[in-house]
């Protein structure tokens, strides 16, 4: 399953578009413009298991950073600082790490 079965590919294009400059994405609005917030809780998590790269349950640090790139893969990674700020914000318990009930959008 790709990304554009779940999320339409025009959304997803103005989506990485508007967060192109280094340290100017917002994982809220971004989330918002490919249409997650839309969806239901089963096809966040089928977006989810796409996202997570290594199949571990979890999308950790570094796998953040590339995060975008799920999405499209001419993307770009995040900043250090961005990627920082989204582990943050999904990791609720603290262990560095984002499962996949802690309802990414």
């Amino acid at each position: 399953m790709s990304m554009t079965d779940l999320l339409n590919a025009e959304d997803i294009k103005k989506a990485v578009g508007a967060f192109s400059a280094i340290d100017s994405f917002d994982h809220k609005k971004f989330f918002q413009m490919v249409g997650l917030k839309k969806k239901s809780a089963d096809d966040v998590k089928k977006v989810f298991h796409i996202l997570d790269k290594d199949k571990s349950g979890f999308i950790e640090e570094d796998e953040l950073g590339f995060i975008l790139k799920g999405f499209s893969p001419d993307a770009r990674d995040l900043s250090a600082k961005e990627t920082k700020t989204l582990m943050a914000a999904g990791d609720k318990d603290g262990d560095g790490k984002i499962g996949v009930d802690a309802n990414m959008p």
